[in-house]
């Protein structure tokens, strides 16, 4: 090896052109003969080609190197350069560059030439190099047809060298069926024409016809005549046409396509390619592909000859060729879908946002008609005792009279009344309730047993009951009226009969879950889930189901607060409700309760009744007159003595002046000027052994924000009747013994 090396220097030493080659540091590798002629210097090898320049044009180095690192064809001829010789003369160079890579790295290859010399021509150079670089057969002839010029395109085409065919005639390669229409053509460029994209036949040194197109147009002398004619030929045999077919085919694909030989070079390049990256093709054919698309095949991006980057998304294919592997790579321009998917990202957030806010304008409108609702209870509760307590004196006093049965209407309807009030305090979640551990699916057992007498033969009743499952927390009487509630909705939207199902089980509610965005807390929450097979409900009927008093029953047949009722005892227990619904298919009404740890209580044991009383004193806070009119009635027939006042201050001013004991304390909660509360607070200091009773039908001031009782305290709800208020007050006069 090491005399071919000596002989490759040998030879580049004796090159009649100068020509430098270097490192990729930019330090000059090796210098022929001409180049040190040239610039003056026989020490150019080790020198660093900031030397060869102007001061004003350095540093040449960074450039050099970033040439090197990007995208660059091999070879690139005809780069203008300002150079300088030793003695600081300058120069206009014409540059050659061609790249080399070898073991120790990549070297570029300089060959120079002085523009400035006598004699150069920069235009003739360039273009007697684009003659002898081209791939085509570029032919002149004078205009009898004997060759003038035969470059190596010509060569390779036609396998005649150039001393072969120089000063001979052209029709040697024309097949003589052919040498009729070349002698049109030479007398019609001869006239000055030119004939574009002529196809014919011509013959190869071997004796074989082969298709050619060509291109045909004058050669004209220093003074303008026509001296000759120029061909360039170009073979479009089969593998010629099939391979522009393929380039056709590849240029109308809308994705860039890239083709990619064993060494990672591009050998294929189709037209949104060259758009793609900004590069023509000649430019990107044999670069390396990783110049263009950085971690290929792997990477997202493509590099722009502006240095800019685009986002792309890579599908590969392979294809065996005559010459090896091909990958063909497809190079998406992902940037308008990005683009697209972002917006679709911030349509499904706006989506979102635009959702939370009808929940919470929901969740808004239901708590301001639930403070509505509740102070229309309070009020309204205490019209009720009355009503109620004066319709059972009648009942009482005018036993089998005709005044009698009419109180007894008097009585339904007031119970009829209390039972919308207890529905109205339910739904704003000011119900008192009196939770406690409960077995969600004992709840539903003994439920299904009364549904089953209630809802008729037409329905079939199935549940589903999951074991084990934790218990929750809450009011049994409240569950089983939120069960009673949806079963009995289901049993009017299956008039022709259908399947009512009831199943339970655990969720774990997440972060991402539904009933999250419902503000729920996550974590594990028992699930109640009521099911019908009836008419179903349309959107704009589900987005107000919980809303009191609407309904879509005819007149007389509902209240509409039978799904308010449902949504306010859950959601005064921690949980949740939602509607799934479709008319004509069915209602699912999904139910979810905090999961607690606390094992299941046992019922209440039922309520005996007191004895009445034996002249205990009780004393009497009521600010409604009649209310207090018609209590104090009540206490007095029940044996008891009664020290009855108007508000809290009243009620302490007779306290102090009663001599004897007061036995219990029965006031209203809510009352001008005092609370119960204070009233009971200040009654005790001097009192300690009185007993005390709240009675109120919106009992909030005595209760804690989740509507339970606080500890030590006790409450009488209205509208209550006489037995209710005897029983009560009895049951507090017995614990005192």
């Amino acid at each position: 090896m090491r005399w071919t090396v000596r002989l490759a220097e040998s030879l580049l030493e004796v090159g009649p052109d100068p020509l430098l080659v270097c490192t990729e540091d930019g330090q000059v590798a090796l210098a022929n003969a001409a180049a040190r002629a040239l610039f003056g210097r026989e020490d150019l090898a080790g020198r660093s080609i900031e030397d060869l320049v102007p001061p004003e044009i350095r540093p040449v180095v960074p450039r050099f190197r970033a040439y090197l690192a990007g995208a660059h064809p091999l070879r690139r001829a005809g780069q203008p350069l300002n150079m300088v010789r030793r003695d600081g003369s300058q120069f206009l160079a014409d540059i050659t560059l061609s790249v080399i890579e070898a073991e120790e790295g990549l070297f570029l290859y300089a060959t120079i030439r002085d523009t400035s010399a006598e004699g150069f021509d920069p235009a003739q150079s360039l273009l007697a190099s684009i003659v002898q670089s081209s791939h085509d057969a570029i032919v002149t002839t004078d205009l009898d047809g004997e060759v003038l010029s035969w470059n190596p395109g010509a060569e390779r085409l036609y396998g005649y060298t150039a001393g072969e065919m120089v000063g001979r005639p052209k029709d040697i390669i024309i097949p003589p069926d052919r040498r009729p229409d070349e002698a049109e053509i030479r007398a019609v460029v001869g006239a000055g024409g030119r004939v574009d994209r002529y196809r014919t036949t011509r013959r190869r040194r071997d004796g074989t016809d082969f298709t050619v197109s060509m291109l045909v147009s004058p050669l004209t002398g220093p003074d303008g005549r026509t001296v000759g004619v120029t061909t360039i030929t170009r073979d479009v045999s089969e593998r010629e046409r099939a391979e522009a077919q393929m380039q056709s085919v590849l240029d109308a694909a809308p994705d860039p396509l890239l083709g990619v030989d064993e060494r990672g070079r591009v050998v294929l390049v189709n037209a949104s390619a060259e758009r793609l990256f900004g590069i023509p093709r000649f430019d990107i054919t044999d670069m390396p592909v990783a110049h263009l698309l950085p971690g290929f095949p792997e990477g997202t991006v493509a590099h722009r000859r502006d240095d800019g980057t685009v986002p792309v998304e890579i599908t590969l294919n392979s294809l065996h060729t005559d010459d090896g592997m091909i990958t063909l790579a497809s190079v998406r321009d992902m940037t308008e879908r990005l683009a697209d998917q972002a917006e679709q990202q911030r349509l499904r957030e706006e989506a979102e946002r635009q959702k939370d806010e009808v929940r919470q304008q929901r969740t808004q409108r239901l708590e301001s008609l639930g403070q509505l609702a509740g102070g229309v209870a309070h009020d309204f509760n205490n019209l009720l005792a009355v009503i109620l307590n004066y319709a059972e004196f009648i009942v009482e006093d005018g036993a089998d009279t005709p005044m009698a049965l009419d109180a007894e209407q008097i009585l339904r309807a007031g119970r009829r009344g209390s039972e919308l009030t207890h529905q109205l305090l339910a739904f704003a979640r000011r119900e008192v309730i009196r939770p406690k551990p409960l077995d969600v699916n004992r709840v539903v057992d003994e439920v299904q047993q009364m549904l089953t007498r209630s809802i008729g033969e037409h329905i079939d009743l199935a549940t589903d009951l999951a074991e084990p499952l934790p218990s929750v927390v809450a009011d049994a009487g409240q569950l089983e009226q939120v069960l009673v509630n949806l079963a009995v909705n289901a049993r009017d939207a299956m008039p022709a009969g259908g399947h009512l199902s009831i199943d339970t089980g655990l969720v774990d509610v997440g972060e991402e879950h539904t009933a999250t965005r419902e503000g729920l807390q996550p974590g594990l929450y028992v699930r109640i889930r009521v099911s019908d097979t009836g008419t179903g409900m349309p959107r704009e009927v589900i987005d107000q189901a919980f809303e009191p008093f609407f309904t879509t029953k005819p007149s007389g047949e509902g209240t509409g607060l039978g799904l308010a009722t449902v949504y306010g005892i859950v959601v005064q227990a921690g949980g949740t409700v939602y509607i799934y619904s479709e008319p004509g298919v069915g209602t699912t009404i999904t139910i979810l309760l905090p999961a607690s740890d606390a094992d299941p209580r046992p019922a209440d044991p039922t309520r005996v009744a007191r004895p009445p009383g034996r002249g205990q004193t009780v004393l009497v806070a009521e600010d409604e007159p009649a209310l207090r009119e018609v209590t104090t009635r009540i206490l007095r027939r029940g044996g008891y003595t009664v020290l009855a006042a108007a508000d809290g201050l009243a009620a302490l001013h007779l306290a102090a002046e009663h001599g004897g004991p007061i036995h219990l304390l029965l006031t209203d909660v809510v009352m001008p000027g005092m609370l119960g509360r204070v009233l009971a607070e200040r009654l005790l200091r001097t009192r300690p052994a009185t007993r005390v009773l709240f009675m109120s039908g919106y009992a909030q001031p005595v209760l804690t924000s989740n509507g339970i009782l606080d500890p030590g305290v006790h409450l009488l709800e209205k509208p209550f009747t006489g037995t209710d208020l005897l029983n009560a007050v009895g049951e507090q006069l017995a614990l005192v013994g």
